[in-house]
């Protein structure tokens, strides 16, 4: 099986896209960062550390480009700035879930799709094809809760 890595060299060759220096240590960052959630500010400081003659729009550039390729998704948990997680999925599927709270900024991934059912009722009813969903539930997680 191919890692993440393997599959975003692969879909940037499809592409007829270099593989540099500073794209490889944005994509192993965005890598090793998987479920984090980062902003590209966070992502760009992680990469200057390994990277340090690498400038902030190339970062953005790369950022850009993953996200073109498909093998990044942009996540807006309401708080001003735009995160992103590693989204290496066949076309066909869903986008996880998230839990976010409002005390801490935790998020919470949630694995299992339940509006399967919704979305049968909806295709059904308005004739309309679904292909994606995005579902963010606001609350407090239980290290907040422990502290009321």
């Amino acid at each position: 099986m191919d890692t993440s890595f393997d599959i975003i060299k692969e879909r940037l060759k499809d592409k007829g896209l270099k593989f540099t220096p500073q794209r490889r240590n944005v994509i192993d960052t965005v890598v090793e960062s998987s479920g984090r959630h980062l902003n590209i500010e966070e992502i760009y400081n992680i990469v200057k550390k390994k990277c340090p003659e690498i400038g902030l729009a190339t970062v953005y550039r790369t950022i850009q480009l993953l996200d073109d390729i498909n093998v990044l998704s942009k996540l807006d948990l309401n708080d001003g700035c735009i995160r992103y997680e590693l989204s290496i999925n066949d076309d066909d599927d869903h986008s996880h879930h998230h839990l976010i709270c409002r005390e801490c900024g935790e998020v919470i991934e949630v694995k299992e799709d339940l509006l399967e059912m919704l979305e049968n009722i909806i295709e059904k009813n308005y004739n309309f094809k679904i292909y994606d969903h995005d579902l963010r539930v606001f609350g407090i997680c239980s290290k907040c809760r422990k502290s009321e």
